[in-house]
């Protein structure tokens, strides 16, 4: 079955949307009956008060809403999925993110966000307009839409891996997804795996996956080397310039301890991979991820598949929309 047969919008189906908040940028996703109706995005709100992020939300669903007919008050319901960790406001969810609130790491930090956020209001201003809504961490929503519809399906010990701006998971054990306390279950990507200093994650972490090979990470610490994105330095790699073989070998062995862990401590039988820096050079990575998976605890990790998002790149997307549809 493909991706278009799995993909199924009831015929008693209202006009619902999903929103997808990443560090980088938010997407909008509208559908009804008929199919998806309309898909935009713009960079996220990281200036003015903690709040811009929410009202960004609403005025894109107004504005949005309105070329279709839809007012945000008529949508019949509205998933958000983003990313965390969530913290608890008067029983709502707040954002504490590092890639969007700036007053998480040390204030003497070079390249901090322009705000001091600690936390944004998120449920509170939007159940205020919207009358049905379904809040996820992005891990777990990009996870559900992936067993519903992507690479995961059929799998019960499973979980989807983002590595993007930031470095998120989203995992189901025994058929069920893990959310805990506050519904941060799955930031593996704050997890350490090595003892670095140099590398500050934006939540204030040293050493931490996301601090080493997030997006964000490899400008910030190959740049001085002559790869300034992610893009440089797997081109290189690719291209044979042993300096950037070896940052990209290492790079590997990183998220292949992440891919570990997750195997080791929760008996997985398939991860798939998505994000911006995995879907841009995943024929480059993923052998190589593999390999790191299966050098350690054959009785852990023989025959844990990985493989790339079902969905792609819009995995975001019908993540969101899986908590309506």
């Amino acid at each position: 079955m493909t991706f278009a047969d799995a993909l199924h919008f009831p015929a008693d189906l209202g006009t619902v949307a999903g929103v997808d908040i990443g560090g980088t940028k938010v997407a909008l996703t509208l559908a009804d009956a008929s199919g998806i109706r309309g898909r935009w995005t713009e960079p996220t709100a990281k200036e003015g008060a903690p709040e811009a992020l929410a009202q960004q939300i609403l005025r894109m669903l107004e504005q949005h809403g309105a070329q279709i007919g839809c007012t945000v008050e008529a949508l019949s319901a509205v998933g958000v999925v983003s990313c965390g960790p969530f913290v608890r406001q008067s029983g709502m969810v707040a954002l504490a993110t590092p890639n969007i609130c700036g007053g998480l790491a040390p204030a003497t930090e070079a390249g901090r966000l322009p705000n001091d956020w600690t936390s944004v209001p998120l449920e509170a201003p939007l159940r205020a307009r919207i009358a049905t809504l379904h809040l996820e961490n992005d891990g777990i929503g990009a996870l559900q839409a992936e067993r519903r519809w992507g690479a995961l399906r059929g799998a019960d010990h499973c979980a989807y891996v983002t590595w993007s701006t930031g470095i998120g998971v989203g995992v189901c054990v025994d058929g069920r997804p893990l959310r805990g306390k506050n519904g941060n279950a799955g930031h593996w990507g704050h997890s350490f795996v090595r003892e670095d200093d140099s590398a500050l994650c934006g939540c204030g972490n040293r050493g931490d996956v996301e601090s080493l090979i997030g997006g964000k990470a490899l400008a910030r610490r190959f740049a001085s080397q002559g790869f300034a994105d992610a893009a440089a330095l797997f081109g290189a790699a690719r291209a044979g310039q042993p300096q950037a073989q070896a940052i990209a070998e290492d790079v590997c062995a990183v998220m292949g301890r992440l891919l570990f862990n997750l195997v080791a401590g929760l008996d997985l039988e398939r991860i798939s991979l998505g994000g911006s820096v995995f879907n841009h050079h995943q024929d480059f990575l993923l052998p190589r991820l593999q390999a790191q998976l299966q050098a350690r605890m054959p009785a852990m990790t023989r025959g844990v598949q990985l493989c790339a998002a079902g969905l792609g790149d819009k995995v975001g997307d019908y993540a969101a929309l899986a908590l309506v549809l």
